[in-house]
């Protein structure tokens, strides 16, 4: 991670001062490097030791860090790793153009693989993320959202970014078809598994810890899992008043709401359907060689049910 982060530190080297401050800005913000370290385990997991798994790891961090920016835009945060978002100190107008840069710039540094079937992932995994932000974006205050259409966001939105760091891995390696897939699917059921809890988080964590503002995603109309579970679990007085909610994007009755998906066991069937995505991608693990760096994939998925930021 350190050679990544020296890669991530030249390359958000730009001529124009205000492109290289706000890159800064929300890199040095830190936050999981999760997919990074994904794609770099996989590597290990595989035998895979060669310099491209640091400029890959750097590019699928760029990728994130430029739908963050965007994403923070469209659901006007101003919260984000417990300090102000880019949006909220340079404005929206200087957001949005540098997310423009760090995905421009995560194209440039693919094409340094030199494979055409690296530089396709990407390009699929982006194009899958764009849509599924829009998709996002026609769900909101949709309170009739089913798990169904939730997953289809989820998987395309924060899911599939995963399933490419852990496929791009297995291409560095070389890795025959059947490798490829069993990694691919450990990344897409870990990040659907990630996202998942951080809905959860939404209505069971602390504001301190998480570095964002609750109830950020009902005031945004996000029909997410535990308040899709409370409208089907709760009384119809309940049901209404979740509903209301979302579709108005209120948090008026936000502790209301709360109580109603604790109450409701919203959380627990949330938090089951997590752990069903855990035990899928442990079970994607059984085709890759027993080593250490699998022991950590394994220790990976089995500890993001615990996560509690």
């Amino acid at each position: 991670m350190r050679e990544v982060d020296l890669v991530i530190a030249h390359r958000l080297a730009s001529g124009v001062p205000l492109v290289g401050q706000i890159s800064q800005y929300i890199i040095a913000a830190g936050g999981k490097r999760l997919r990074p370290a994904l794609l770099l385990m996989v590597c290990g997991a595989l035998g895979y030791q060669g310099s491209q798994r640091f400029n890959l790891a750097a590019v699928v961090e760029f990728i994130h860090t430029a739908t963050l920016l965007h994403d923070d835009v469209v659901d006007a945060s101003t919260l984000r790793r417990g300090r102000a978002t880019a949006n909220e100190t340079f404005g929206n107008p200087a957001s949005v153009l540098v997310g423009d840069f760090l995905y421009s710039r995560a194209f440039q540094m693919m094409v340094d693989a030199g494979q055409m079937r690296i530089m396709q992932i990407l390009a699929d995994a982006t194009n899958v993320i764009a849509e599924g932000e829009v998709m996002q974006l026609m769900n909101m205050h949709d309170a009739s959202l089913d798990e169904a259409g939730y997953l289809r966001v989820i998987r395309s939105k924060t899911a599939k970014l995963f399933e490419a760091s852990a496929r791009l891995a297995a291409i560095l390696a070389s890795s025959g078809p059947t490798m490829e897939e069993a990694c691919a699917t450990y990344g897409q059921a870990l990040g659907t598994a990630f996202q998942i809890i951080d809905d959860v988080l939404d209505y069971d964590g602390d504001a301190a810890e998480m570095g964002k503002n609750l109830g950020d995603d009902l005031r945004e109309g996000k029909a997410t899992l535990p308040l899709i579970a409370a409208m089907q679990r709760g009384t119809d007085t309940e049901a209404a008043t979740v509903r209301h909610a979302i579709e108005n994007g209120s948090t008026e009755q936000l502790q209301d709401i709360v109580g109603i998906v604790r109450r409701t066991g919203a959380l627990n069937v949330a938090r089951e359907a997590a752990a069903a995505e855990a035990r899928r991608a442990i079970s994607a693990l059984e085709e890759i060689p027993a080593n250490g760096y699998r022991a950590g994939l394994l220790q990976l998925a089995a500890q993001l049910l615990e996560r509690r930021t």
